[in-house]
């Protein structure tokens, strides 16, 4: 039987930072990270929490690359369409209906202040 394995990262998600305390990366973020990433958090009440989940891992996984000042690129789940994101508004399916989606919602968590 095949053990679990656990992501570790040596570098923090959010700002790609060396991380060098094991709470830190077991987290994947840094304290200050972390704590920001908290903050923005409590700002994402109008989103499922299976969309903030998404958004995290959408960070963890790097499919979002920062353009300039609050444009991203991000990768859709499958990994055959990329999307234009802000954190208001979406280039994908979702986001051209003007629903809320999870892209938008991991460029809330990267621009958080």
């Amino acid at each position: 039987m095949e053990q679990p394995t656990t992501t570790q990262h040596t570098h923090c998600l959010r700002c790609r930072r060396p991380l060098r305390s094991t709470t830190s990366i077991a987290r994947g973020y840094g304290a200050h990270c972390a704590a920001k990433i908290r903050h923005a958090a409590a700002d994402l009440t109008d989103y499922k929490p299976a969309q903030v989940d998404a958004a995290r891992e959408l960070i963890a996984d790097a499919a979002i690359v920062h353009l300039r000042s609050v444009v991203f690129v991000t990768v859709s789940t499958d990994g055959t369409e990329t999307y234009r994101t802000a954190p208001t508004a979406c280039t994908c399916p979702a986001g051209l209906k003007t629903r809320r989606c999870y892209h938008t919602a991991a460029a809330r968590l990267l621009l958080a202040a």
